[in-house]
């Protein structure tokens, strides 16, 4: 049986993107954490009543035009890792 993981994100700061993108990307972050979580496990990091204040997830490239769903992926992408750290 895989653990029960809630993740509440109280504040995403992006900069440099359109305010009206936040819902979509915010979604496709959503979708994405959980694809990670349920095929790569949860973070080792982890343990049971983990709080996690702040996340450092580095920064990341986007290309030109790229539309807000794979901004959540890639904001996604770095959040998981920012967890394996």
């Amino acid at each position: 049986m895989r653990p029960k993981v809630e993740i509440h994100i109280d504040e995403l700061v992006l900069e440099g993107f359109l305010p009206e993108d936040r819902f979509r990307i915010g979604e496709s972050l959503e979708k994405e954490l959980s694809r990670l979580f349920q095929e790569r496990g949860v973070p080792e990091s982890l343990t049971a009543e983990t709080q996690i204040d702040a996340i450092k997830s580095g920064s990341f490239e986007v290309a030109a035009g790229a539309r807000a769903e794979r901004i959540g992926r890639q904001v996604a992408g770095a959040v998981y890792g920012g967890m394996k750290r």
